[in-house]
């Protein structure tokens, strides 16, 4: 099994879940966090003043997926989020060694 992390422009993330949906990709956690890259940041003008903006809004998707999905998913989430400009995200890819449904006690790919 393997976790999958995606840092992507909040407003995509429709069109991601809307493309894991699809292909029968279920079960995501959604998290609004704030950071940069390359971008550094962005300045702003409010009542006149300018200021520099250092963390820009992101959303977090985190999946558990059979190895054997890893490329597929990864392929949608790339796909569904890019928009060709800077800032279009990262992801991120771990091995997990075990997976427990505390409701029922399954293990492994089951509790997936």
């Amino acid at each position: 099994m393997k976790k999958i992390e995606a840092i992507i422009k909040p407003f995509k993330l429709e069109d991601v879940k809307d493309a894991l949906t699809e292909a029968g990709i279920t079960g995501m956690t959604v998290t609004d966090v704030k950071g940069y890259g390359r971008q550094q940041g962005h300045s702003e003008l409010y009542r006149g003043a300018e200021y520099i903006v250092d963390f820009l809004a992101k959303t977090k998707l985190e999946l558990i997926v059979n190895d054997d999905e890893v490329d597929n998913v990864v392929k949608l989430i790339s796909t569904s989020a890019k928009t060709g400009k800077i800032g279009d995200g990262k992801i991120f890819v771990m091995s997990v060694d075990e997976v427990i449904r505390i409701r029922t006690g399954e293990t492994g790919n089951e509790a997936v």
